[in-house]
């Protein structure tokens, strides 16, 4: 049986994508059969990427099997990947997050975990020369999960590193980075057809602060009140996605691509007690503009206060 490569649930550009990316590398250079599997149905851009490259959609599986070969990319987080990851056959981690710990191998593993934006950046400092022999859809792949995870170079996490990797993608594909880039927002803008329970999964994470659990959503996009003006029922929404996935409070927040910031929802008490003392704000309504904030990862779970 083939190394099953994945990344988190709710899998965005970025974990759509790296599994593609590297399961062509070990199938072609390395000459280890590996298949890309997803965690559940990509977001729409991720969609996108796929129509866009023509690349096959991967299975999506619910659970990995005991002794099952796996490759994990893009989380080493234990509540981001199926239940019974410890009695697979983990052979490899390649990540841009930090070290959460719970996971457990059947012996030292290659673990690749880099500060860089994406970890597609990563693959193709690991393939080396061998990057250079990727067909253009792969290539595609590559570039769409960088330009995803960076918001086109806005993100406070991107380095100077994603940005020259990126722009040598593009011009080896002959592709505009700002008009792509609009194409792919525009593709994660649209949510008209998802549920709010499935918007506030969409892009979450898990996270515990103290004794207080939090289901942290983000949702990324160039036309912000689209999202805004269904607040009402995304904050009604919310009480009923937190009793379902255990989590004290589902927080939020929705960055406008375009100006920099995020607008945190705020439904009670207790968020706005999270906003005032993590992020410094003043809350007078239901809502609160966080001006700057564009990351997850490096702006607003390392300053979430309970």
């Amino acid at each position: 049986m083939s190394t099953q490569i994945f990344g988190h649930k709710s899998p965005d550009t970025d974990s759509t994508g790296s599994p593609i990316v590297w399961s062509w590398y070990l199938n072609e250079v390395k000459g280890v059969a590996a298949s890309p599997v997803l965690l559940g149905e990509p977001n729409t851009e991720a969609a996108f990427v796929l129509e866009r490259w023509q690349l096959e959609k991967p299975a999506i599986i619910s659970d990995v099997a005991d002794d099952a070969d796996c490759v994990i990319v893009d989380t080493n987080n234990p509540a981001e990947l199926p239940a019974n990851i410890n009695n697979a056959n983990v052979t490899a981690i390649i990540d841009h997050h930090k070290l959460v710990g719970g996971l457990e191998t059947r012996g030292p593993i290659d673990i690749t975990v880099r500060p860089l934006a994406c970890t597609a950046t990563i693959m193709i400092d690991l393939m080396g020369d061998d990057a250079a022999k990727m067909p253009d859809n792969i290539k595609g792949a590559a570039l769409s999960c960088i330009l995803s995870d960076t918001l086109a170079f806005r993100s406070p996490t991107t380095t100077d590193h994603d940005i020259a990797v990126c722009k040598q993608l593009a011009a080896d594909l002959n592709v505009d980075i700002d008009a792509y880039s609009d194409e792919m927002f525009a593709a994660k803008s649209d949510v008209s057809r998802f549920t709010d329970a499935e918007l506030l999964r969409m892009d979450s994470k898990e996270y515990t602060v103290g004794e207080t659990a939090f289901r942290v959503s983000v949702l990324e996009t160039t036309s912000p009140d689209t999202v805004l003006a269904r607040k009402d029922s995304l904050m009604q929404s919310m009480t009923t996605v937190a009793a379902e996935d255990g989590a004290d409070q589902v927080l939020l927040f929705v960055i406008d691509i375009i100006k920099e910031e995020a607008t945190l929802l705020v439904p009670n008490d207790a968020v706005k007690a999270v906003a005032e003392k993590s992020f410094g704000a003043s809350v007078s309504g239901d809502t609160v503009v966080l001006p700057g904030i564009m990351s997850r990862k490096k702006q607003i779970i390392p300053n979430l206060s309970v």
